[in-house]
């Protein structure tokens, strides 16, 4: 039940800034000691069911724009396909994802407020690469990918941070799917708790 709430609560803090909260989610069930080759597909599993609930406010709202999101996400789909197919050991797993959670935690902190060059046009080339790289990345490690993405559309200038925020959580569901497509097929499987995992996301995200 703690890990639970932990979980609710990251939901409804990452939920808040567009994003669905693989990262966090990934953490706390390592911290609790869930078996290295259940946390990717029960982390993305999670980021399905937040991020499904958060697209859908952020598309009512009119926060989301279609077009450069397929600039993101049209690379980034296949990419993360490829990623969540290949299933690392658990040592090498354990040091890449902590390496990316690290990565992830300092991005977040450091994002900035404001472009370095406001008012740039986004390269469609550029937006490909980001999105190919953020969704290989989700794949083979779980995290969805928004919390990279985000942040360097906003410092080259692509978007400002709810533009780059309404991106986030579209993004992040289809390499979810995609990357937990991908890890089925390496044959890795849900934890157990998955079901009370999901339900605390899907009510963070709602909060």
């Amino acid at each position: 039940m703690i890990v639970a709430l932990a979980l609710f609560a990251i939901s409804v803090v990452y939920a808040t800034v567009g994003q669905a909260g693989g990262t966090g989610f990934l953490a706390v069930m390592a911290v609790a000691g869930v078996p290295v080759d259940q946390l990717r597909p029960t982390a993305l599993a999670m980021n399905v069911v937040a991020a499904s609930y958060t697209s859908w406010r952020l598309h009512a709202a009119g926060l989301i724009d279609w077009r450069m999101l397929m600039s993101l996400a049209i690379p980034a789909l296949p990419a993360a396909f490829v990623g969540g197919v290949i299933a690392l050991p658990s040592g090498l797993y354990a040091s890449v994802t902590g390496a990316l959670l690290l990565t992830a935690a300092v991005l977040m902190i450091a994002r900035p407020a404001t472009a370095l060059l406001p008012g740039v046009v986004a390269s469609r080339a550029g937006l490909a690469g980001i999105g190919a790289v953020a969704g290989f990345l989700s794949g083979i490690s779980g995290i969805g990918g928004g919390v990279f993405v985000a942040p360097a559309l906003i410092v080259l200038g692509w978007a400002r941070p709810k533009e780059a925020a309404g991106l986030s959580a579209p993004f992040i569901l289809g390499n979810s799917v995609a990357g937990l497509a991908g890890a089925l097929l390496a044959g890795q499987r849900f934890a157990p708790e998955l079901p009370l995992f999901a339900c605390a996301a899907l009510l963070g995200a709602a909060v």
